[in-house]
């Protein structure tokens, strides 16, 4: 028998799940990239598996249900990656990494439950940014943070949209602040001026 025939086909579909958990177990985030799980369901009930089983450990590497799953805790949180039986532990030990790392960076290095409920916008495209559909799209957590340009003495990504529009719209600010019914209607046309000379 040839041993070439026993390797599976490789594919870039490396990625089959990426979650997060807090330290009771329950979901805060969840993506999973295929079938193997198709109902909440189901995924719920193997993310509580992976939990009892990797939540008193001090291992990054476990094996469940034919899946490879990496992890990494931190405060009040478990974060995991999880591949299929064949996966290289590598590859998913670099995406949890590159996750790891850009959370700390996006959370101010306070990646901890509070943070991520109040960062979910961020936390989710940071995840994007990283993998898509299964496939790995960037490993460096730098990379990550300059596509998504996150800086640390900013303001919160929830903010930097709006601050960033007072920066770049000062004629436009100053009509909706002024056409309020706050202010007379003398003062909303001088806005309006403002906004269209």
């Amino acid at each position: 028998m040839d041993p070439m025939a026993e390797l599976p086909e490789p594919s870039l579909y490396t990625v089959k799940a990426v979650f997060i958990l807090d330290n009771d177990g329950h979901r805060l985030l969840a993506k999973y990239y295929d079938d193997s799980f198709p109902s909440t369901k189901e995924q719920t009930a193997f993310e509580k598996k992976v939990f009892d089983k990797t939540h008193k450990t001090d291992s990054d590497i476990a094996f469940l249900e034919g899946m490879t799953i990496v992890y990494k805790s931190s405060i009040d949180l478990f974060l995991y990656v999880v591949g299929s039986a064949q996966e290289n532990e590598l590859m998913l030990m670099a995406v949890l990494g590159c996750l790891f790392d850009s959370l700390s960076h996006m959370l101010r290095k306070n990646v901890e439950k509070r943070s991520l409920l109040e960062n979910m916008d961020g936390t989710f495209l940071v995840l994007d940014e990283i993998v898509d559909g299964g496939v790995i799209l960037e490993s460096d957590s730098q990379q990550v943070v300059q596509k998504l340009n996150f800086r640390v003495d900013d303001n919160p990504l929830s903010e930097q949209s709006v601050s960033q529009f007072f920066k770049e719209s000062p004629c436009l600010m100053a009509k909706v602040l002024l056409s309020s019914s706050v202010v007379g209607p003398a003062v909303s046309q001088r806005a309006d001026q403002m906004v269209y000379s």
